[in-house]
């Protein structure tokens, strides 16, 4: 079995975030970039199917030379090679077209790619690209098991989660519960120093339209400061609820 990982190259959670030129572009400098949590959850269940089932796995990004670095620790957990795609991932509908043809030529079983990428978002490049190609599709996925070319997968709905069976090749778009956090796996030296030799090859974009560009960004306005009201005075706890910050 032949498994893709689709693989963003995002920001730390803790990282301080900036913008320049007007607002319009994100300011990298001094930023830490990490694999997205939602596609590590999916590399980790891949390389579950590589030990148990004696998958191949290749992990795949958008990106710059500056993306190596995720894709190499990629290639320390576990993945056989890499591939990046030499292009800025200037929006989704241009990712999904990218991806798209490195499935479409790579003769893939079963593409992981997150839910949705820890920076903007968006949650639509799974399901544009099981779009583009016309393959089975299972978004939200928590859990998933393959017996030969069947695949049976879960699913978050809205109050509960859907069990459905479905066939290879197929794409998911995982999230936590296809692995717990405590499944992830730390790259060890040994891990570190064969990644150093395993492939990862650099293609060139195809022609593809992007179809938005953003504008401006803008931060969330910071809290105002904390009033702390006595206990005994309800009367003016009311007061600044109804009339200050307008809840009741």
């Amino acid at each position: 079995m032949k498994i893709l990982v689709c693989i963003s190259h995002v920001p730390d959670t803790t990282s301080k975030i900036n913008f320049t030129n007007g607002d319009s572009e994100f300011d990298t400098n001094g930023v830490q970039f990490v694999i997205n949590p939602n596609d590590e959850f999916g590399l980790t269940r891949a390389i579950w199917f590589q030990e148990q089932q004696g998958a191949n796995v290749t992990v795949v990004n958008v990106g710059g030379p500056d993306t190596e670095p995720t894709l190499r620790k990629a290639l320390a957990i576990g993945a056989n090679e890499a591939i990046r795609i030499n292009a800025n991932p200037t929006d989704g509908f241009f990712v999904a077209k990218q991806l798209a043809e490195v499935i479409k030529t790579g003769g893939y079983d079963l593409v992981i790619a997150g839910r949705e990428s820890l920076d903007y978002n968006g949650g639509m490049v799974p399901g544009m690209i099981a779009g583009i190609l016309g393959m089975n599709f299972v978004n939200s996925c928590t859990e998933l098991t393959i017996d030969g070319n069947n695949a049976k997968a879960s699913r978050e709905i809205d109050g509960g989660k859907e069990i459905v069976a479905t066939t290879l090749p197929l794409i998911v778009g995982g999230q936590k519960g296809l692995v717990e956090e405590k499944d992830l796996r730390i790259p060890n030296m040994r891990g570190i120093m064969t990644a150093r030799t395993k492939a990862l090859t650099i293609l060139e974009p195809i022609s593809a339209a992007s179809e938005t560009k953003a504008v401006k960004f803008e931060k969330p306005a910071e809290k105002s400061a904390v009033k702390l009201i006595s206990p005994d005075n309800l009367d003016e706890l009311i007061n600044l609820l109804h009339n200050e910050a307008k809840v009741i």
